[in-house]
């Protein structure tokens, strides 16, 4: 459940580490000591502004490809099957569910250019990984309810090739395109068939070959005259095959089987991308873009954007038994972000804000398992394909009360303007709580810092939101230059995890108050964030569940079946403290502090009713490289007495439910590096240990492996 907390900054996918590591020191060198710090265009390398020529690249995607076979009417023996779908991925699937895959390979190709209009040819070779394929039993033909190994039907396909047409439009060191073309690939479909003698199974296996269309679109910049890094999204159609028959296995006790398969894919990729003959270079850096951050005058209007890929992985655990929303061992996940900050100006003071945005992917296990979660860029809303959202859009009034006046640069959601240190502002519309609330310079963006929801927020907190992160309501903020004080009222989600919005904002919503005071200790800065939330909204009450379950176990087999019947109109509330200190020009330290009252349901974020983390970050400064950041830190998370009584009675969460707990508190480690290419674009480097993950000591202790990569436009 992705929550973009604030303007991103500067922070891929596991298949292109290594190559980009040799020459991360060759194309990045080291920046301003303030990370946050912005330098004119005339210290950067001149623009790229001639993609002529050959090139060639390797590609990958680590879990954010997604893929299923369609399989038409089926008949075995005499008798018939409908239409079903089974995937085509690693990892697990459930039945009719579209699966992930690991795909990666090479390509090569030829771009022309007119101008700043380039089109070309391009030739790829993917391989899928296969080793766990993912099958899907059919409804309704009957062997598995003798046992349900027996899966009919799976297709397997490990080899892509792919010819598109491109065609885009460049600017700066970017290139925008679109792609059409042929793609084919290879297909096994296995057959089982159940031998009631032996209880045991048969297989027949039948190949075949596929030839379809692609569509796609893709984005890539240039970080030296012979390197750029991409994402690439196909959509694959591999088209109907003609129906084809497995025959009669010796010693099954199955008819014959024949069959029709569709096979369509999603697949998000990134790349690295090396041109031999280099990149034409402008004889003198560009001017300044009206857009930039370092232009103090945009007039009205303001247009950034970002993208961000995050690969990560879980190696094996101790994981005795699996329930409906437990952490799964050895598995890979991919997701990816595209987002378009527009402003405008309407008046002097008033200002409109949308943001456009595209996500893909999930997190592991279905962003399931983890109280507090690996990846801050996992959505509760994740899709198999590019999903377009409106995440926000608000209106920003500002009210200057006098006295000392402060310039504004121009930025994501920010017309560059000049406005009064004292001041109110008000703003309404769709947005994320954390735009506003519980901010934090060292852990508060998850595209640029630390992963774990537990330590880039105050975990405790049940901010409104729905499954994608975002609200609807109003804030309005008393700012001075010593302290702020702000509140918001917002609507809360219909259900627990549910992704529609209530509209009964009047009788049900969520109430949020911070205070943050601004000071200096031996001339460095630090704030301090004081929070509290009241939300009204439809839930169940722990304790009142379990209770159920005691008193009616024929109707109320479960905590999580009691709980359903249990809800109602209820109050959550808790509060944070949140502090941000600075020790050093290149150092700094946060920690947060968070607790609710642990009675009723979540509606929004965690399954946490009290949290504390903390850590540091540093820049690279100290090694010669000033906008790399190193952070580490810790947190651990706990639930109240009913909170674990309702877990271990069946119930589910919003993320985590495994049909039993032993209960022991969740505890987390995370690091990481962020690695500086250019201006625009950073890779970061990332572990997490999570020991007890969902607070079940008979899990884990499990280890995580990231790699993120993050572009600003």
């Amino acid at each position: 459940m992705r929550r973009c907390f604030s303007a991103p900054r500067r922070a891929p996918i596991a298949t292109v580490f290594s190559v980009l590591a040799i020459v991360i020191n060759a194309v990045s060198p080291g920046r301003a000591a303030d990370r946050t710090a912005v330098e004119p265009r005339s210290s950067l390398l001149p623009a790229f502004v001639g993609w002529s020529g050959g090139y060639a690249g390797i590609e990958g995607s680590a879990g954010g490809s997604y893929g299923a076979y369609n399989f038409g009417p089926t008949t075995i023996g005499a008798g018939a099957v409908p239409a079903f779908k089974t995937g085509d991925a690693t990892g697990r699937s459930d039945r009719g569910r579209e699966a992930t895959t690991a795909v990666g390979g090479v390509f090569g190709g030829w771009n022309w250019q007119q101008g700043s209009w380039i089109y070309g040819l391009e030739v790829s070779i993917d391989g899928a990984n296969l080793k766990r394929p993912v099958a899907s039993t059919v409804p309704g033909f009957g062997y598995a309810d003798i046992n349900p190994a027996f899966n009919l039907i799976r297709g397997k396909t490990d080899l892509y090739g792919m010819l598109r047409a491109r065609f885009g439009y460049s600017f700066d060191r970017y290139l925008v395109y679109a792609t059409f073309g042929l793609a084919g690939a290879n297909a096994r479909f296995l057959a089982s068939y159940p031998n009631l003698a032996s209880n045991g199974a048969a297989a027949s296996q039948r190949d075949m070959s596929y030839l379809g269309f692609t569509l796609g679109a893709g984005a890539q910049f240039a970080i030296h005259p012979n390197f750029a890094v991409g994402i690439d999204y196909r959509y694959i159609d591999l088209g109907d095959s003609s129906r084809f028959g497995f025959g009669i296995v010796p010693g099954s006790t199955g008819g014959p089987v024949t069959t029709q398969a569709n096979f369509t894919s999603h697949q998000m990729m990134a790349r690295l991308m090396w041109f031999p003959e280099g990149l034409r270079l402008s004889p003198e850096p560009h001017e300044a873009a009206l857009h930039d951050p370092d232009n103090g005058d945009t007039g009205r209007f303001s247009l950034h954007g970002q993208t961000t890929l995050v690969a990560q992985g879980v190696s094996g655990f101790r994981s005795p038994y699996l329930g409906p929303q437990s952490l799964v061992p050895h598995q890979a996940q991919q997701t990816t972000t595209a987002t378009a900050f527009l402003g405008f100006k309407i008046t002097e003071g008033t200002e409109f804000y949308y943001n456009p945005e595209f996500s893909q992917g999930f997190g592991l296990s279905r962003t399931l398992g983890v109280a507090g979660f690996v990846n801050g860029e996992a959505q509760k809303a994740g899709a198999p394909f590019p999903k377009l959202r409106s995440s926000r859009y608000f209106v920003r009034q500002t009210f200057g009360l006098g006295g000392e006046t402060e310039d504004v640069l121009d930025g994501p959601n920010q017309v560059a303007t000049q406005r009064d240190v004292e001041r109110i502002t008000v703003v309404a519309g769709k947005f994320a709580m954390g735009d506003f609330f519980d901010g934090n310079v060292y852990a508060h963006d998850p595209r640029v810092d630390f992963f774990n929801w537990a330590l880039w927020a105050s975990s405790a907190w049940d901010f409104p939101a729905n499954l994608a992160g975002y609200t609807q309501g109003v804030v309005v903020e008393y700012n001075r230059k010593e302290f702020a004080v702000r509140a918001a009222y917002a609507q809360v989600p219909k259900e627990p995890s549910s992704n529609v919005l209530d509209p009964r904002i009047l009788q049900k919503g969520g109430l949020n108050v911070e205070l943050e005071v601004r000071y200096s200790v031996l001339d460095q800065a630090g704030r301090l964030r004081f929070g509290a939330f009241s939300n009204e909204g439809r839930s169940a009450n722990y304790r009142e569940a379990v209770t159920l379950t005691g008193l009616d176990p024929v109707a109320f087999p479960d905590a999580n079946t009691a709980a359903l019947a249990n809800r109602k109109n209820r109050n959550k509330s808790g509060g944070y403290i949140n502090l941000e200190q600075a020790l050093s020009p290149t150092l700094g330290m946060f920690a947060r502090i968070s607790a609710s009252d642990g009675r009723n349901e979540s509606l929004s974020f965690a399954d946490i009713d009290r949290s504390a983390s903390g850590g540091f970050s540093l820049k690279g400064t100290t090694w010669g490289r000033s906008d790399d950041a190193v952070g580490i830190g810790a947190a651990i998370n706990g639930i109240s007495r009913s909170h674990r009584e309702f877990f271990a009675k069946g119930g589910l969460g919003l993320v985590i439910g495994e049909g039993q707990l032993r209960y022991r508190p969740e505890t987390i480690l995370e690091t990481y590096y962020s690695v500086s290419l250019t201006r625009d674009v950073a890779l970061s480097l990332d572990y997490q240990f999570v020991a007890n993950p969902g607070y079940n000591r008979d899990r884990g202790p499990a280890h995580f492996f990231s790699a993120r990569l993050h572009t600003d436009f």
